[in-house]
């Protein structure tokens, strides 16, 4: 397995690739600025430089890459169609680069409540819509699929237990990213994960459950 993450330098990207890191996961980072990658990313994976809105550079850098992890998300900006260009061009490209490529499996950081239109964070140039559109253009693909929906992010890690459901079945909670990039990484390694939407949060309250167990408990 060689994983090629896209959003890498990302709060949640980064979690991402040190869970992979790890779990001794070959790991491929796509990065737009190398200098500010190389101060945030672990020693020893490979960083490459492209641009999800440039398919022409995802085709070289994803190379022989099996599997895609995708934790790209557009930042609080007063460009109108930077969710549009982000959530859901960008996701759109990688997608369809890795169907090129033959990936085994695209996991994809998505949000809780993108099927509600009417929730705050749409007030951000609709961007729960984008990704939203971004899910079903991914679940129509014919990729093996996770998308991973989480709650509220926290950079910081709690010994809250993960939560997890299907789709639309959460609505409000918070999780710690580190528990996301454990999520999406165990998702290349549970078959049961394949080809679902889960949503995740973290409850102090929760019985703990071993991830492969949460995925197994999700239709």
């Amino acid at each position: 397995m060689k994983a090629f993450v896209a959003g890498a330098t990302g709060q949640t990207g980064r979690r991402i690739v040190q869970e992979l890191v790890q779990r001794q996961i070959p790991v491929r980072a796509l990065v737009r600025d190398l200098e500010k990658a190389q101060q945030i990313l672990p020693e020893g994976i490979e960083l490459v430089v492209g641009d999800v809105l440039k398919p022409d550079s995802l085709r070289e850098v994803m190379a022989d890459s099996t599997v895609v992890l995708s934790a790209t998300g557009a930042a609080p900006s007063f460009d109108p169609t930077g969710p549009y260009k982000v959530d859901y061009l960008g996701t759109k490209n990688l997608i369809d680069v890795a169907k090129e490529k033959n990936i085994e499996q695209f996991v994809m950081v998505s949000s809780l409540c993108v099927s509600r239109f009417f929730h705050p964070l749409n007030l951000f140039w609709l961007i729960l819509v984008w990704k939203k559109q971004a899910e079903e253009y991914l679940q129509k693909s014919g990729l093996a699929y996770t998308i991973v929906r989480p709650g509220g992010l926290k950079n910081e890690d709690n010994t809250d237990a993960i939560v997890m459901q299907g789709a639309d079945r959460l609505f409000d909670g918070s999780i710690p990213r580190t528990k996301v990039a454990q999520v999406c990484v165990e998702s290349l390694l549970q078959s049961q994960a394949k080809n679902k939407i889960v949503e995740v949060v973290a409850k102090p309250d929760a019985p703990s459950q071993p991830l492969d167990a949460l995925f197994t408990s999700v239709a």
